[in-house]
């Protein structure tokens, strides 16, 4: 069975992966400049990180800054 996806879901996904690829801040305002402020923000939030803790996102970002300090 073909499963399609939602707009909300297709742009959670990109948000993802550009979280994957980013700093924090550069999607923000990649967000911005887009105009993708549409939308229940803390909704959307709570689904991003909703495993997350300060301890694991402040992990994630030594990790990025780490990785792209090598580059």
């Amino acid at each position: 069975m073909i499963q399609v996806k939602s707009e909300q879901q297709i742009l959670q996904e990109g948000l993802r992966i550009l979280l994957a690829h980013m700093e924090p801040a550069e999607v923000a305002r990649f967000w911005a400049a887009c105009n993708l402020g549409g939308g229940d923000y803390l909704k959307l939030k709570d689904e991003l990180f909703a495993q997350e803790s300060v301890d694991s996102l402040y992990s994630k970002l030594l990790d990025f800054q780490t990785s792209r300090q090598r580059d």
